[in-house]
């Protein structure tokens, strides 16, 4: 069985730094953002995070190939058709249940069944023992559950959502489009509804029995050793010393990745910054601020976040 650690929360959350990290540990191959590789990649034929287009990276032919026997094989429109039916946050209850409706759960097994072909070849191609996806979605998650040839563990990520709902009102270039697209942009409000909505999918996940470790990505900046260490145990991974020695307190030296799809970030290689970026209690005027704290405050609360206004 394909074993997978999903990365999952609301974007701006870090994930991305996550990811990044997680692949420079030996074991572990980091695919990126999953969920968007049929139309960015197979489509649009984007920028994987090598700096090649999606065609002619190497990496992902070979995965191509060990999965499907070649991306040409890949129904890309009964992808977005199932998708549609299945990966949609209005269906979290119905995927939530102990058992789902015959139909759905057909729907459900072959929705899948793409994503635990692409795990497999991953591992197949790389030898790594865990594939990481930082697809972030909620509802894929629950689809994944229902995953018949998959060990799923989940990494929870959450963030302030102050810090987040700021980062989602940035104007944001998407390099791999070349400049021609910017990414979503979120109001404060909004952006505030959909942390609450996510983070709360993913602890009902765990509640159903998906094996589930919540990191806060503050905690993340304070000590990555250590958080990376609690990520590798709950994927049954071992770390030694050595493989660690590429983090510091505050850097992270990291070699070219082949994500997917995700955060601008993952074409950056070299040495990287690890700090918190507290921007927001400047930067987000305080009426979204005090708005963003009112809705997400029972949660806030919950992770540990305690200012409030």
């Amino acid at each position: 069985m394909a074993r997978v650690l999903f990365l999952g929360g609301l974007g701006r959350s870090g994930t991305t730094l996550v990811e990044r990290l997680l692949g420079e540990l030996p074991g572990i191959c980091a695919l990126g953002e999953v969920v968007h590789l049929w139309q960015r990649d197979l489509r649009d034929d984007e920028r994987c995070g090598c700096g090649l287009r999606f065609s002619v990276c190497e990496f992902w032919q070979e995965i191509g190939e060990a999965a499907f026997g070649g991306w040409g094989h890949v129904d890309v429109d009964r992808i977005t058709r199932l998708r549609a039916t299945v990966e949609r946050t209005r269906h979290i209850p119905r995927l939530a249940g102990k058992t789902l409706p015959s139909g759905l759960r057909e729907a459900v097994v072959e929705y899948t069944s793409f994503y635990t072909a692409v795990y497999e070849a991953a591992a197949l191609v790389s030898g790594a023992r865990v594939i990481v996806d930082s697809s972030k979605h909620s509802a894929l998650a629950h689809c994944l559950r229902w995953a018949p040839a998959l060990d799923l563990r989940v990494a929870h990520v959450v963030r302030d959502p102050r810090g987040v709902a700021y980062s989602w009102t940035k104007s944001v270039d998407r390099p791999e489009t070349d400049g021609a697209e910017q990414m979503t942009r979120y109001s404060a409000g909004r952006s505030a509804l959909l942390w609450t909505g996510h983070n709360a999918a993913f602890g009902l996940l765990a509640r159903r029995g998906v094996p589930t470790v919540r990191l806060r990505y503050e905690h993340l900046l304070e000590d990555p050793h250590a958080e990376l260490r609690r990520l590798a145990t709950h994927a049954d991974l071992p770390v030694r010393d050595e493989d660690l020695a590429f983090v510091s307190t505050d850097a992270a030296q990291l070699r070219t990745g082949h994500s997917a799809a995700g955060n601008p970030m993952r074409f950056t290689v070299g040495r990287v910054p690890l700090r918190r970026d507290d921007a927001w209690r400047q930067a987000l005027p305080p009426r979204q601020r005090a708005l963003v704290g009112a809705v997400c405050a029972p949660m806030l609360h919950k992770y540990g976040y305690k200012e409030i206004s």
